[in-house]
């Protein structure tokens, strides 16, 4: 049977630590981790978290072995909404990250967050 990608996104979110914004930024800053924004090029350019990497979700997996090849590495991931994020930190998982984290909620949210941790 098919599945509709609201199905495949909380299929995700049930095997995937999710935060919201308040939640996972203070923790990324303390565990020293990376947060990594999946939107697209176009999307980063318009407004961004100055502590994000952006790497485009259909790249994620290439680029992410090669700019962070430690397993162990606290991964938070963020998008526009949270449907990306949680399914790229499941794939993430897949290929042996430890610690994988999605931040689900929109993007202003996690905009206004990051102003409040400067």
């Amino acid at each position: 049977m098919l599945k509709t990608v609201p199905e495949l996104i909380a299929l995700a979110k049930e095997n995937t630590r999710i935060q919201t914004a308040a939640q996972a930024l203070p923790e990324c800053l303390a565990t020293k981790g990376v947060l990594i924004d999946v939107r697209e090029v176009d999307e980063f350019k318009q407004k961004s978290i100055i502590e994000a990497v952006n790497i485009p979700r259909g790249i994620l997996e290439m680029q992410m072995l090669k700019q962070f090849p430690d397993e162990n590495t606290p991964i938070y991931i963020h998008c526009a909404t949270g449907g990306r994020a949680a399914l790229a930190a499941e794939q993430l998982q897949r290929i042996g990250y430890k610690k994988v984290t999605a931040i689900s909620c929109h993007f202003k949210d996690i905009y206004q967050v990051s102003q409040l941790s400067q």
